[in-house]
C-alpha cells in the first residue's frame, strides 16, 4: 500500500465541499427561507433567503473578480457590523480569495499592519473609516466604501471620501470563472491578540468552517427552524463562526445587529422569535434590571455553567469554551446531561485535551492547574496558521501538534474542567483580547520609561481594563500627572481605545515571583486598590 499522506486524510474529510458549495446545499433544497435578517439601529430591517443571498453573493463575487481579485488573494474588509460586510465575506470565499476582517476600533498604525502583514489588494470599508483606510492603507490598488454607516447616513464629510462606491462591486455573475471546491484553501484571516507584540493572523480554511458547519449545530442544539441574534462584532470569531458557521450548518436564520443595543434586545428577540443567543459578561451586566419577557431564547452560548444566569434569562446556558485559533466551541455541555456550577464543559468531539504544568512540560495531576494545550487537525478542528508567522507557529504548537492555548484551566470530577485565569500577559477587556506585550511596547516608545508592566484592573461594566506601572528612567519628565497623559495620549494615536491604559501609577520598584519575574497578579490587586480610592 502507498504511503498515506497527512494532506491526503485531510482532503478526504472534507471532499468535494466548501463554503461555495454549503451556500449552494440550502439555495438549492431551502431557497426561500430566510438566512439573513438585517436589524440596524432604526428598525428598517431587510432580508435574504438562502437563494438571494447566495445571488447576490455571486454578484459581488464578480465585481470582485472585475477589480482583478483572484484565488488567494487578500481583501482588507474593515467595517462594523453590515450586509455589505457579510456579503463580501462570502463573495471572497467563492472566488477562493480570503477575506481580512479586522476591528474597526483599531487606530491608524494598526490597519497599516493588517494590511500590509496579509497583503492586501483591495479594501471594503465604511464612510466613518474611508479616510483611515485610505491614509494608511496606501498599498492597495483599491478601496470601495459603502453608502452609509450600518444603514446611518454618513456626514457631509464622511461623503467626501473620494473612493468609489460599493455598489460598484455588483457584477454579472455569469462572468464569474468557474472553480472547483478545495476545502483547505484559506477563507478568512482574523487577528487575535496575545503574549507577543504584534496581533497575529489566524488563517481559516474552508474546511475550517465545514467543521464549524457541522459540530456548532450539535453543541448548539441548533435546527432548520431556529434563529441566532448576532450583535458580535463580525470581525470576531464568536459571530462569524459560532454564530454564522453553526446556523448555516443547520439551515437556519440569522439575525444581525450593527451592535447590541440593551434598549432593543428584547423587542428584537420577541420579534423575530430567536432562539440562540452568544453571551459576554457585558451583554447581561448591560440587561440588569430589565424584566424579562415571555421569549422563545433556548440557548445562550457562554464560557461555563451558570445556573443563576439560566434562572434570570429563561434560557439554557451552554458552556462553550473555545478561542479563534480552535474555530468553534471546543468544549460543550451535552445538553442532555447535568453539569456543575462553574464547569467550562468537557472536550468537544473532534478535540484532544492535556493540562500541562507550563514550567515543567509535565502532565497535571487531576485537579492541578496547568496550561490547556489541545490537539487537532489544522485546518479543520484548528486553524491552519498564523499567517507569514513562522516563530509564532514554532511557539504555539509542539512537535507532535499540540497548540498551547495559553489559558490555565483544571480538571474536576466526572471529566469536567473548570477554567482558572489567562496567561499574564493577556486581558480581556470588555469581550476584547488585548496583550499586555503590545501595550508594553506602545508606551515604551514614549522616552523615559526603564521598565513598564501593564496588567488588568477590575471595572464594573467591562470586566477589567487596562492599566500600566512603570518604573521611571533618569530622563523621565518630573511632573508625574503630565508624564501620564502623555504615555495615554500616545497610546491613543498608536492603539486600539480598548488597549489604550485608562491609569498609569509610578513606582520605585515591581513585586518579584520565582525567577524574578514581575509579580502581575500582585499589581493587579494594587490596581484594584487604587481603583476602589
Amino acid at each position: 500500500m502507498a504511503r498515506i499522506e497527512n494532506d491526503d486524510i485531510q482532503r478526504f474529510q472534507m471532499a468535494g465541499q466548501d463554503i461555495p458549495w454549503l451556500l449552494e446545499h440550502w439555495s438549492q433544497t431551502r431557497p426561500d427561507h430566510p438566512f439573513l435578517i438585517w436589524e440596524p439601529r432604526d428598525g428598517a430591517e431587510r432580508r435574504w433567503s438562502y437563494r438571494e443571498f447566495g445571488d447576490e453573493v455571486a454578484r459581488i463575487a464578480a465585481g470582485l473578480h472585475a477589480k482583478g481579485v483572484a484565488r488567494g488573494d487578500k481583501v482588507l474588509i474593515h467595517a462594523d457590523n453590515c450586509p455589505e460586510m457579510v456579503l463580501a465575506w462570502y463573495a471572497c470565499a467563492k472566488l477562493g480569495a480570503v477575506g481580512v476582517t479586522t476591528n474597526t476600533r483599531s487606530a491608524g498604525p494598526e490597519v497599516q499592519y493588517f494590511a500590509e502583514h496579509t497583503d492586501c489588494v483591495g479594501a471594503i470599508t465604511q464612510p466613518r473609516y474611508a479616510r483611515l483606510v485610505a491614509d494608511h492603507a496606501k498599498g492597495l490598488r483599491w478601496i470601495v466604501v459603502t453608502d452609509d454607516n450600518c444603514g446611518e447616513p454618513a456626514s457631509a464629510e464622511e461623503k467626501g471620501h473620494g473612493q468609489e462606491s460599493f455598489e460598484v462591486l455588483h457584477g454579472d455573475a455569469a462572468t464569474l470563472p468557474k472553480r472547483a471546491p478545495e476545502p483547505m484553501l484559506p477563507a478568512g484571516i482574523l487577528f487575535t491578540s496575545g503574549t507577543t507584540s504584534r496581533p497575529k493572523a489566524v488563517v481559516h480554511t474552508h474546511a475550517n468552517a465545514l467543521w464549524a458547519s457541522r459540530v456548532g449545530p450539535i453543541n448548539l442544539d441548533m435546527t432548520g427552524d431556529d434563529t441566532y441574534l448576532v450583535y458580535l462584532p463580525f470581525f470576531h470569531v464568536n459571530a462569524q463562526s459560532w454564530s454564522f458557521w453553526a446556523t448555516l450548518g443547520a439551515g437556519g436564520s440569522i439575525v444581525l445587529q450593527p451592535k447590541f443595543s440593551a434598549s432593543r434586545f428584547w423587542e428584537v428577540v420577541t420579534k423575530h422569535d430567536v432562539t440562540h443567543i452568544s453571551l459576554i459578561p457585558f451583554v447581561f451586566k448591560a440587561l440588569a434590571g430589565q424584566p424579562v419577557p415571555e421569549h422563545r431564547l433556548k440557548v445562550g452560548a457562554f464560557g461555563l455553567i451558570m445556573p443563576a444566569l439560566e434562572a434570570w434569562l429563561k434560557l439554557r446556558v451552554l458552556a462553550a469554551w473555545g478561542m479563534t485559533e480552535t474555530v468553534i466551541h471546543a468544549t460543550r455541555n451535552d445538553y442532555l446531561q447535568t453539569y456543575p456550577d462553574g464547569s467550562m464543559g468537557k472536550p468537544t468531539p473532534g478535540y484532544e485535551f492535556l493540562i500541562v504544568d507550563p514550567d515543567t512540560g509535565a502532565l497535571c495531576a487531576d485537579g492541578a492547574i496547568g496550561e490547556l494545550w489541545v490537539r487537532g487537525t489544522r485546518g479543520i478542528q484548528l486553524f491552519l496558521e498564523y499567517y507569514d508567522n513562522p516563530e509564532a507557529m514554532a511557539k504555539a504548537f509542539t512537535d507532535d501538534g499540540w497548540f498551547k492555548t495559553g489559558d490555565m484551566v483544571r480538571l474536576g470530577e466526572a471529566g469536567n474542567f473548570y477554567y482558572c485565569d489567562r496567561d499574564n500577559d493577556s486581558l480581556k477587556v470588555g469581550g476584547e483580547n488585548v496583550s499586555a506585550r503590545e501595550v508594553e511596547d506602545t508606551c515604551r516608545q514614549v522616552g523615559g520609561i526603564a521598565d513598564i508592566a501593564v496588567v488588568a484592573q477590575a471595572h464594573e461594566m467591562l470586566d477589567m481594563v487596562p492599566v500600566a506601572f512603570v518604573m521611571k528612567g533618569p530622563d523621565a519628565p518630573g511632573d508625574d500627572d503630565a508624564y501620564a497623559t502623555s504615555i495615554i495620549a500616545h497610546c491613543q494615536q498608536q492603539l486600539a481605545d480598548f488597549k489604550v491604559p485608562r491609569a498609569v501609577y509610578f513606582v520605585d520598584e515591581f513585586p518579584r515571583a520565582t525567577l524574578d519575574k514581575v509579580a502581575k497578579n500582585k499589581l493587579r490587586e494594587i490596581a484594584d486598590a487604587n481603583a476602589n480610592q
